[in-house]
């Protein structure tokens, strides 16, 4: 399928209309009614490609395995929704590995800065070993996750005060982060103010000044409209990889029959799939987009960036909070040394 913008709000619009489905077997309730949560916007691409997962999931289930999608927080902010899936609350819920490091320390393995250079690096890697790596970890923590990992983006940089175009102008900057150490522990590297806010209340504190600027990927600045209150600079920093992982509820996910799971399993796993070129191709057109709602863009050379960050010794402090094996696996992934 080619997706090009008016394929996404369309396909956005759709999918809200279309919740909850009709089952196929109307004289049925389905046998498992499941609840699935995120944080994004119905007009991003995830919860497009979700609504088309779940929309299969019910049709080849026979309609005995009916779940709905509940965008944007509606449930709660990230932190709180991670409780609520570990106690069957919610079932399903897709989740920044940095994020679920709250939980899961070395789950945020693949968000270390600058560890990325681009995508086929992220797949490779991700498809791979430190992925494998990081569903063992996820596992081993009590929760299910699916093979493959969602598509966030290469986190950008945006500022309400000045452009940022080398690391000596995050020296004392307010910027929001997600809540995580690692986010935390990277602006710190840069001499910054950094503050943990859940993604729900972001716009808040940038349009009250709470915070100066903010990082996010642009399909996610697009959609939260950062540019109302992110004018005029926004810095292609890329200094980090993000995606989201879909995770389960073992109770909910065991009692589901073997047929069910592989069915759940492979509709969110294609899904998946699609939406990373869904990212990709929405990227391709994003820089204009944001252009014409007044985003002034500054490149910036990474390199300073991450010289900083091993300088600081951002790189030797989270070898040592991941272990060597882990650090191993991340560096034979991206097949250069960080630390």
């Amino acid at each position: 399928m080619t997706i090009t913008r008016r394929n996404i709000l369309l396909g956005a619009a759709a999918g809200a209309l279309a919740a909850p489905f009709i089952r196929p077997d109307t004289a049925r309730a389905a046998d498992f009614s499941y609840k699935i949560a995120n944080n994004q916007p119905m007009e991003h691409p995830s919860n497009i490609r979700l609504t088309e997962a779940v929309a299969r999931i019910l049709e080849e289930s026979s309609g005995a395995v009916d779940i709905q999608i509940f965008p944007s927080n509606q449930l709660g902010a990230d932190t709180d929704v991670l409780g609520q899936l570990r106690s069957g609350g919610v079932e399903f819920f897709q989740l920044s590995p940095v994020i679920l490091s709250t939980l899961v320390p070395n789950a945020s393995i693949s968000g270390i800065g600058y560890a990325f250079t681009d995508y086929d690096a992220v797949w490779q890697a991700m498809d791979g070993e430190l992925g494998a790596y990081a569903r063992g970890q996820i596992e081993n923590a009590g929760l299910v996750v699916m093979d493959k990992i969602w598509d966030n983006g290469f986190r950008q940089t945006t500022s309400s005060t000045k452009p940022i175009v080398t690391p000596a102008d995050l020296e004392g900057f307010k910027i929001r982060v997600p809540v995580s150490p690692l986010w935390t522990s990277l602006y710190a590297a840069f001499g910054s103010a950094p503050a943990s806010i859940n993604f729900a209340e972001v716009y808040t504190a940038l349009q009250t000044g709470i915070v100066d600027g903010q990082e996010n990927p642009l399909a996610i600045m697009k959609v939260a409209k950062m540019w109302e209150v992110q004018p005029p600079g926004l810095s292609m920093t890329s200094h980090m990889w993000d995606g989201f992982w879909l995770l389960g509820n073992r109770r909910a996910w065991n009692a589901l029959p073997e047929d069910m799971q592989q069915i759940v399993a492979k509709n969110f796993n294609a899904s998946a799939d699609q939406q990373r070129a869904d990212v990709m191709a929405l990227n391709a057109t994003l820089k204009g987009e944001l252009e014409s709602e007044g985003f002034v863009f500054n490149d910036v050379d990474p390199k300073l960036f991450e010289d900083k960050l091993r300088e600081a010794g951002f790189y030797a402090q989270w070898k040592d909070t991941y272990g060597e094996d882990a650090w191993a696996i991340l560096e034979t992934a991206i097949g250069r040394n960080l630390a």
